[in-house]
């Protein structure tokens, strides 16, 4: 685990405990109860065509700040108008400058399903996201142990949200062979490193072919020939992009609308 990694789990671990001294979980169960807006995120991404969750953040450890004037309202307007299938929202406060206030900002703006993107460590998590409106949580195996993991995807099962099992390695991707109601997302991005390299998906889509679920293709994804090459190969459809369509965002047409031209 990197000096990164390792310093956002105990900056989260501190953040958690902050929230649970504010929300309770009964408190938060009958926020859930209330809410009256959630979407189906895993159908969305059950589509033959390609289906993109664009990705809304301010920051990260590896690019640093990535937009100066950051609206998510705004942000979300434009990939909904452009096409995408899903949002997807970083949450984590320290690293990433986001806001778990966000995904119920932005899900007042459009009609799309919200992964709230975060380092999951605690099942009380999976409470926390869905009372803001989150309609998909993470759980990145690199990040905590099997315990932990399985705890939270069993929460996440009861709350009847989507998961997304993030993996990157092939031991992972084993691993995750046995969540067999969630959505695998193979991450390009290697946490130790924080580099990225598209094969990593070529490599772990071989033991992932047989999932049921979707299966989507995480980070590092510059263009809609990378897409095309992926299609192709892989047959994985579905994609979770954010830097890249971040900076196309104001491009005519956007990266996003050159990607779902691409036929399947």
């Amino acid at each position: 685990m990197s000096n990164t990694l390792e310093k956002i789990i105990a900056n989260k671990r501190n953040d958690i405990e902050k929230y649970k001294k504010s929300y309770k979980i009964e408190y938060l169960t009958n926020n859930i109860s209330a809410y009256k807006n959630y979407l189906n995120f895993e159908e969305k991404l059950k589509s033959k065509k390609i289906s993109v969750i664009a990705e809304i953040k301010k920051a990260s450890p590896s690019a640093g700040i990535i937009m100066e004037n950051y609206d998510p309202k705004a942000i979300a307007k434009k990939y909904f108008n452009c096409g995408a299938s899903c949002l997807s929202i970083l949450t984590e406060e320290n690293y990433f400058k986001g806001n778990l206030e966000h995904i119920n900002e932005v899900k007042k703006e459009v009609r799309l399903p919200i992964l709230c993107k975060d380092f999951f460590i605690d099942p009380y998590q999976v409470y926390l996201a869905k009372s803001f409106g989150a309609d998909a949580i993470l759980i990145i195996l690199a990040a905590i142990d099997e315990k932990t993991s399985r705890e939270i995807y069993n929460v996440a099962e009861e709350l009847n949200i989507s998961t997304i099992v993030e993996v990157h390695t092939i031991e992972e991707a084993k691993k995750a062979l046995n969540y067999k109601n969630a959505i695998i997302g193979i991450n390009n991005r290697n946490l130790k490193t924080l580099k990225t390299d598209i094969k990593t998906t070529y490599d772990l889509h071989k033991i992932l072919i047989d999932h049921a679920g979707p299966i989507v293709c995480e980070s590092g994804i510059k263009s809609e020939k990378e897409v095309e090459d992926i299609l192709k190969k892989t047959k994985i459809n579905n994609f979770l992009i954010g830097e890249s369509l971040l900076k196309n965002l104001d491009k005519k047409p956007s990266l996003l609308e050159r990607i779902l031209k691409i036929s399947p």
